[in-house]
């Protein structure tokens, strides 16, 4: 019932873009913070939450109007996290703290941001807009693809392991799997939703996507089984929460964001 009425939402609000899809874009980013968070409260640290969710949806915002702030508020963003840091009344694991306080910004903020830089895009070269939410669609496409590819094939074949100390069930035939499910992806997108792209820069730029992907699915996987955690939350019943179903894209689409910004768009 999620699927059935969040896919078509979600395609809606892409397709109309503008404030609308940075409204749910920082959603998403509101979401996978406060669960970054959680789990680095969980390991000990104590983030500077509220700090992190304003700093999160500036870089959005910023990127959202394409200005050129935002370097201005990462910088603004760490000052503010150290000298804040200052009025801690015990100063054990301060560090610590503003570690992870920034670490959550950038890793959930400003690689999420990137999802809004994608689908604006288009404005900011001069482009016509449908070509953002085309980008978006090929980046969710190849994440998706990767995804399915991996899991079908890990569980038909899947022997080796392939991170054992981080995700015991993924394995190297499913990661492999992943990644000709993705290059499939990038093919077959060439042909309507990325005409601009040749047969072969679609395939090649799938398989790049299934490789950061993946890698970013890892990585999420790191920071869960360092905390402690199976699931970073039950926002999705089955699924998980919002970085369990992002973790992908937060990695994937910056990557093709740039290639798209300085060698096609």
């Amino acid at each position: 019932m999620v699927t059935v009425i969040g896919v078509p939402c979600l395609y809606v609000i892409t397709l109309r873009g503008g404030i609308f899809f940075l409204v749910l874009v920082d959603l998403i980013i509101l979401l996978g913070l406060r669960e970054f968070y959680a789990m680095m409260k969980a390991k000990g640290y104590q983030p500077f939450e509220v700090l992190g969710y304003f700093c999160a949806l500036a870089i959005s915002w910023y990127a959202w109007r394409q200005g050129v702030a935002v370097p201005l508020i990462l910088t603004a963003s760490l000052l503010v996290i150290m000298v804040r840091e200052l009025w801690r009344p015990q100063m054990h694991r301060s560090l610590g703290h503003i570690a992870v306080t920034v670490f959550g910004i950038m890793y959930v903020g400003w690689l999420g941001s990137h999802l809004v830089m994608m689908r604006q895009l288009p404005a900011l070269v001069g482009a016509e807009d449908a070509i953002g939410a085309r980008l978006v669609f090929f980046s969710a496409l190849v994440v998706w693809f990767t995804d399915t590819g991996a899991y079908l094939t890990g569980v038909a074949i899947g022997r080796r392991k392939l991170a054992p100390r981080i995700s015991p069930k993924k394995t190297v035939e499913g990661a492999l799997g992943g990644l000709a499910a993705a290059a499939l992806a990038g093919w077959v997108c060439t042909k309507g939703m990325v005409p601009f792209l040749t047969p072969l820069a679609g395939t090649l730029l799938g398989l790049v996507g299934g490789i950061v992907g993946q890698a970013g699915d890892l990585v999420e996987s790191m920071i869960k089984r360092d905390a402690g955690i199976k699931d970073t939350a039950e926002l999705i019943p089955g699924h998980g929460g919002a970085l369990d179903r992002f973790d992908s894209l937060l990695f994937t689409v910056p990557v093709f964001y740039y290639f798209f910004r300085f060698f096609i768009v």
